[in-house]
């Protein structure tokens, strides 16, 4: 918790608070159905929260914005995002059913009351349009991108333009060669724990070639 805080000082009390309640509800959940590994239960704010968070030293989102999660798992990077930004809508996905319950048993436990949740998945059953569309590291950017297709919104109302936050790790040169207008983002720019020595942020706009 006191990552969070370290990071992110000028969060309300009641965000505070339900960055606090994260890792018992995690740790209680993780007992029946599995979802993050036991080591990192231990270290769920570094490893799991304050990864997720990454994405708000990127880009902050304003209120009124539409984030899709992609491949959401046990909620990241999604519930902690939705914690920092709670005027704007999260829509979470995942095709595996036992990770969305967990998920929407955090959601309520946490009554986060801007997240939304799909157990399908994201090629064939979400049709919206959003401002952004983030995820960590769930497939190759080719196949992502092409998962995502056609839902991203093309007016963009961030610094930012509209596309994919992905959260991705190592050399990613060969992966985004024929990305040439993406962007990336150390995190240990941000972060000066050694866990984010090899993390980043890709920024990829909806126009992604050229």
């Amino acid at each position: 918790m006191q990552e969070v805080l370290q990071y992110f000082p000028d969060i309300t009390e009641h965000q505070k608070e339900q960055f606090s309640q994260l890792k018992d509800l995690y740790k209680d959940w993780n007992l029946k159905i599995n979802v993050v590994s036991r080591r990192d239960i231990d270290e769920i704010y570094l490893r799991h929260v304050l990864h997720s968070l990454g994405i708000a030293k990127v880009q902050a989102f304003h209120p009124g914005s539409k984030v899709l999660d992609v491949g959401t798992g046990g909620g990241f990077p999604g519930i902690p995002l939705a914690i920092l930004f709670p005027e704007t809508q999260f829509h979470l996905v995942d095709s595996i059913g036992k990770k969305i319950k967990v998920v929407n048993e955090v959601k309520e436990g946490l009554q986060l009351e801007n997240v939304t949740t799909f157990n399908c998945r994201v090629e064939e059953e979400i049709t919206g349009q959003y401002d952004f569309i983030v995820s960590r590291a769930v497939a190759q950017m080719e196949t992502f991108v092409r998962w995502v297709k056609g839902k991203i919104a093309k007016k963009s109302q961030h610094e930012l333009k509209n596309g994919i936050l992905y959260l991705k790790g190592g050399d990613l040169t060969e992966e985004l060669a024929n990305y040439k207008t993406a962007k990336i983002y150390n995190l240990s720019d941000y972060f000066e724990e050694e866990f984010f020595d090899t993390k980043k942020v890709v920024h990829l706009p909806m126009k992604y070639k050229g």
